[in-house]
């Protein structure tokens, strides 16, 4: 029986070969004393001291650091423009909420894509003070990641340009939804919510654009936010509209 094997099979048993490109400069590194280290984590200490509280690896290569919420926006503005760092993607805005009284951790997921490394900043704000720097002069990504974390958990980003809820409507008032503390079926009775939904206007879900003039729903036009509904006019008998749209029915007119 031959042993010949449709091409490519080879390849395949042979497995990828070594490339020649050098590793990235900040791909992590094991030390003889098997400590994972990551480069920029090494930098970011060098650089700002006792504003880096600690250092984690999770699930084998996932590198975290914790900073100072105060100096936040110093640290994420100098892992963007560093040349050393590059962290030009940011994918993610989000928080998480251990419960039980323990700070509320913001988090936010670098990508750095011309040097193809990974870090991820976390910054824990006390119950009390659950207010932070905004990123989005840094990365305009941030802009409704950073409006979900506000509606959700309750965290105030400064100097964001337009923080408002994103998921629940501005006259929510039972709270933040993925916080600890938020009762599973909401703070208020069944029939409370039902009371409260129904007695909602469009303006609690809509802003002041999405009524401007021209909006057109089930021949309705909006004139304005507030304003009365005024019919739109459809075309008279004899109008040439009238007549196309008669004309393009081969039904009509047998």
């Amino acid at each position: 029986m031959s042993d010949e094997r449709p091409s490519g099979f080879k390849e395949v048993e042979q497995g990828p070969e070594a490339s020649d490109r050098e590793a990235s400069p900040a791909s992590p590194a094991v030390t003889d004393q098997g400590e994972v280290t990551h480069p920029t984590v090494d930098a970011a200490r060098a650089r700002f001291g006792d504003a880096i509280l600690r250092h984690e690896v999770m699930a084998g290569d996932e590198h975290v650091i914790f900073v100072d919420p105060e100096r936040s926006y110093e640290i994420l503005e100098w892992l963007k423009e560093d040349p050393d760092q590059l962290y030009n993607y940011l994918s993610d805005v989000t928080a998480v909420d251990y419960g039980s009284g323990r700070p509320i951790q913001v988090v936010y997921q670098l990508y750095s894509i011309p040097l193809r490394h990974a870090i991820r900043v976390k910054a824990e704000l006390p119950l009390s003070h659950l207010e932070i720097d905004s990123v989005v002069p840094l990365w305009k990504a941030a802009d409704w990641l950073e409006r979900e974390v506000y509606d959700m958990f309750g965290v105030t980003f400064r100097n964001h340009p337009d923080l408002r809820r994103i998921l629940m409507p501005e006259v929510y008032a039972e709270g933040h939804p993925l916080r600890k503390d938020f009762p599973l079926r909401g703070r208020f009775s069944r029939a409370e919510q039902t009371r409260r939904a129904l007695a909602q206007a469009p303006e609690d879900y809509y802003i002041p654009e999405d009524f401007g003039p021209g909006r057109e729903f089930q021949k309705v036009r909006w004139q304005e936010l507030g304003g009365e509904p005024e019919p739109v006019e459809t075309p008279e008998s004899g109008d040439p509209a009238d007549e196309s749209e008669h004309s393009a029915d081969p039904g009509k007119g047998a």
